[in-house]
């Protein structure tokens, strides 16, 4: 019997390799063998396996971030470093030209994938920021809000804008010029970790 995060996986996998909106149910019900009824035994409709296949991969992805955040409490810089490699790992996920479909055709999904993105910056990146700063990681009179408005929100729409820019350059290269460098120059002198070595 096919399960709804069966349907999900296999969601995930053709909309990311053709796209969400030209991969129909049909086609959908076609690869795993089932009749569409099936499908709407799960969701009320197309929208909404979209949405609930794009609540799937950030409910994964926030199971990692919290991993991440609990194997390296003792230094909040190298835990935001190794929440945007992770993170980069997923674009193959949330490629942009998947995420420019969901903004046009898939409102409710777009709003929970924003809402993913703003919580990430402004929850948990500033948290971490705001700690690196009281631990005197970071030079007292950086904005860690601004900081996170003008970069941190901005990096990401960046990052998400380009299927090329991940066929360009390597995961680690990219790492270095859009976090770690970024994050050395807001941080104080005695500061260090391996990344900036």
């Amino acid at each position: 019997m096919i399960t709804k995060t069966t349907l999900i996986e296999s969601s995930i996998v053709n909309f990311t390799k053709f796209g969400s909106k030209q991969f129909t149910l049909d086609e959908l019900s076609k690869v795993l063998g089932i009749s569409k009824k099936t499908i709407y035994k799960h969701f009320e409709n197309k929208e909404d396996l979209v949405a609930q296949s794009i609540q799937f991969l950030i409910d994964d992805f926030n199971s990692e971030i919290q991993q991440i955040i609990a194997q390296n409490a003792g230094d909040s810089i190298v835990t935001i470093i190794l929440i945007y490699k992770k993170g980069f790992e997923y674009l193959k996920y949330f490629k942009p030209s998947f995420l420019f479909e969901i903004k046009k055709y898939y409102p409710n999904a777009n709003q929970i994938f924003e809402a993913f993105r703003k919580t990430l910056v402004f929850s948990t990146i500033f948290s971490l920021l705001e700690q690196a700063k009281s631990e005197g990681c970071i030079k007292p009179e950086v904005d860690i809000r601004l900081i996170c408005e003008l970069y941190f929100l901005r990096m990401d729409a960046i990052a998400f804008k380009s299927d090329a820019l991940f066929e360009t350059y390597s995961l680690n290269s990219i790492l270095e010029h859009v976090v770690i460098f970024n994050l050395r120059g807001i941080t104080t002198m005695n500061y260090s970790n391996s990344y900036f070595e």
